[in-house]
């Protein structure tokens, strides 16, 4: 294996895999995620480490790997409720992911995207393969519906 692969998984990939939970809601998801990206990584290492970005690459690849595992189940796999104590706490964003776990994956990828790794629309539309446009659009919508959500929650 290439040392230069090898520095690079060990110095980012803790926030990788927090990336990954972003992405997923799930430990054991977010953990896939790096594990099948780092894997296409490694097989690309050679080219992508003369680029300026290997881990906006493997970023791409892990949000790419996400939509699309999405559009093959068609569904949503929402938890109930997000448990008291989990690994996610340390990082102190219980109440945000409880809220973006409501959205659907599509809006949810925009925003991590737009706010948690404050990417311009041109970037993330290119990431998910879309349109600066539906970047827009989605975006305006997950925001709105996060309000909705929060002003119907206020109410009862």
């Amino acid at each position: 294996m290439d040392p230069s692969f090898d520095a690079f998984v060990r110095a980012r990939g803790d926030a990788l895999l927090r990336y990954g939970y972003v992405l997923t809601g799930s430990n054991e998801d977010a953990a896939d995620l790096v594990q099948e990206a780092l894997a296409r990584l490694g097989d690309a290492w050679s080219r992508v480490r003369k680029k300026d970005s290997p881990e906006g690459y493997v970023r791409t690849i892990m949000v790419r790997q996400h939509i699309n595992a999405w559009r093959r189940r068609r569904r949503e796999d929402l938890v109930a409720a997000v448990p008291e104590r989990g690994d996610f706490d340390r990082y102190d964003d219980a109440d945000l992911w409880a809220e973006l776990a409501r959205l659907p994956r599509r809006m949810r990828a925009v925003l991590v995207l737009r706010y948690y790794e404050d990417l311009p629309d041109e970037e993330i539309a290119e990431i998910l393969g879309v349109s600066r446009g539906t970047v827009r659009s989605q975006a305006a919508r997950a925001l709105d519906k996060l309000r909705v959500m929060r002003s119907l929650e206020e109410a009862r």
